[in-house]
């Protein structure tokens, strides 16, 4: 058996090219740390490969790189996802001016391989089923190569235990785990299904546990994430996961507190509900898109219909986990009154944290292929911007049905209703009168790094910044923790996201008025810009 060379691999976390919702920069300058979330995808690449590879990591997006590091490197692998495009081209030209050879995959260059061909090395789909072949290549004196895995193939419980060893945990927020891949619906405009298919494949119960003991011998304590596409996909497998997952938590002390991302479908299932309060998930994401069935049918996400899903959002409070959501402006189908109607879903649900975006034809989508088909779809849809790289300010990259002037103002309205701190702080209040979390645990585990700052602390940093927020966030606050200091706990983590949410709206709203101008440039019709709702 032949045993590989040694070999120096420098892992380059491309840039987000942009801030967006999703960046919370403020919030992690409130809290002490520089990202949200730590890369998941390299450090699981890093332990497939072999074990005389030497590996550094880099996030470029919390520390600097030099001349040095790249010096050292026998080969340099990079990759992300749409909003890291540009970064991670940049770092293709500067390994290529230094002589390093550059692997390059993830899921938009597994959607877009065209735009990577100035990378030596491009590994495509799910590295389990093809990074072998790549190794065997480099190995055998290869120096460029296309590496494609079969489609939907990748046996997870083969992979293997992420390299959590590269992370510096206090740069971040949180960490995540992976437990499943895959979703079984069939969402128009979404992504997943095309990388990942529609079957979710988990990992074995060993496998998990193995993963969290391994955080938890490391010392990490706090926010866990399961970055799986829809965490209930397979709900067979996950009943028979989560009362151990409990047991482990019960038998550990609680070390972590766990998010994830689930269809709404979950409300329907208070036994699913039940076991996730017990295993301490505190937050979940939901698509919920457009509160207009119609709109819902046409885009092909039929699980959020038949439903009142305001009550379904309720009904995931009431499981002690709150709800941060997507909704998307822009589809064929919408009403001419969607502004509306979307903020009172938003309100009526009580859902503070409401990520809204302009639609954006992803490569590779069902989305996408029929705006081609019909002649909509603009050309180099597939380029990520720059600037505002993500649905807020770069989105609609394709003629839509509905004048885009109407869609632009809609969005518009729709932001500066929601994220009016006297309308945040109301949703937040509201949030805490629903939240039962009295199966989760009130305290966070020692070592937790949102224990490091307290409530009022965190609560004065963020009015402090933001003085026209002062008055409801802090009453906000004080109407939480008079009911109960769990309760409250939840509050400070919404404001603290407010930090980043009230400000970058703010920013976001002021590039549609630019969006708006332009087109009257275009058409010679007025606009009113600079509107902003009580």
């Amino acid at each position: 058996m032949n045993v590989p060379s040694p070999c120096n691999v420098l892992m380059l976390y491309p840039l987000f090219s942009a801030e967006s919702f999703w960046t919370f920069g403020e919030s992690c300058k409130v809290l002490g740390v520089k990202r949200p979330a730590a890369p998941l995808g390299l450090i699981t690449v890093a332990a497939m490969l072999p074990e005389s590879w030497t590996v550094r990591l880099i996030d470029c997006n919390t520390a600097s790189f030099g001349e040095e590091d790249l010096a050292w490197a026998d080969v340099v692998f990079t990759g992300g996802m749409l909003p890291q495009q540009a970064d991670t081209l940049r770092l293709i030209e500067l390994c290529r001016a230094a002589g390093k050879p550059v692997v390059v995959g993830g899921p938009d260059p597994t959607s877009s391989p065209h735009i990577y061909e100035r990378a030596d090395f491009r590994v495509l789909g799910e590295a389990e089923s093809v990074i072998n072949e790549f190794i065997a290549a480099w190995e055998g004196g290869a120096r460029s190569g296309v590496f494609t895995a079969p489609k939907f193939q990748a046996d997870v419980t083969k992979t293997p235990v992420p390299r959590f060893d590269l992370l510096k945990f206090e740069d971040y927020l949180y960490l995540g785990v992976q437990y499943s891949r895959g979703c079984p619906f069939t969402c128009e405009f979404c992504d997943i299904i095309e990388l990942y298919g529609r079957v979710p494949r988990t990992k074995t119960i060993e496998q998990m546990f193995v993963e969290l003991e391994t955080l938890y011998k490391m010392g990490y304590r706090g926010h866990l994430d399961f970055v799986d596409d829809n965490f209930i996909g397979n709900k067979k497998s996950l009943r028979q996961f989560l009362p151990k997952l409990a047991e482990w938590q019960r038998t550990h002390g609680y070390p972590f507190e766990f998010s994830t991302e689930a269809s709404v479908n979950l409300a329907d299932d208070p036994e699913l509900l039940e076991l996730m309060g017990a295993a301490n998930f505190f937050g979940i994401f939901v698509g919920i898109e457009s509160p207009d069935p119609e709109t819902l049918v046409a885009m092909r996400k039929k699980q959020n219909t038949r439903r009142n899903i305001a009550e379904s959002i309720h009904k995931i409070y009431a499981a002690g986990m709150l709800v941060t959501a997507g909704f998307i402006v822009g589809f064929d189908n919408e009403k001419v009154s969607m502004a509306e109607s979307m903020i009172e879903f938003i309100e009526e649900a009580a859902i503070p944290v409401a990520m809204v975006g302009l639609l954006y034809a992803l490569p590779n989508t069902q989305l996408t292929r029929r705006l081609e088909r019909e002649g909509r779809l603009h050309s180099g849809h597939d380029v990520a911007p720059t600037i505002g790289a993500d649905q807020c300010t770069a989105g609609i990259n394709f003629d839509p049905v509905r004048p885009l002037r109407d869609i632009l103002m809609d969005y518009k309205r729709v932001l500066e209703h929601i994220y009016s701190p006297a309308a945040y702080a109301a949703r937040v209040d509201r949030l805490m009168t629903l939240l039962d979390r009295s199966r989760q645990r009130s305290e966070l585990a020692e070592g937790d790094i949102r224990s490091k700052l307290g409530a009022m602390e965190t609560v004065h940093k963020v009015v402090s910044a933001l003085p026209e927020a002062r008055g409801p966030l802090w009453q906000t606050f004080m109407n939480c923790a008079k009911r109960d200091t769990s309760s409250a706990r939840i509050a400070v983590q919404m404001i603290a996201a407010y930090a980043h949410l009230g400000p970058y709206s703010r920013k976001v709203i002021a590039a549609i008025d630019q969006r708006l101008a332009a087109l009257d440039n275009e058409t010679g019709a007025p606009v009113a810009v600079g509107v902003t709702a009580a």
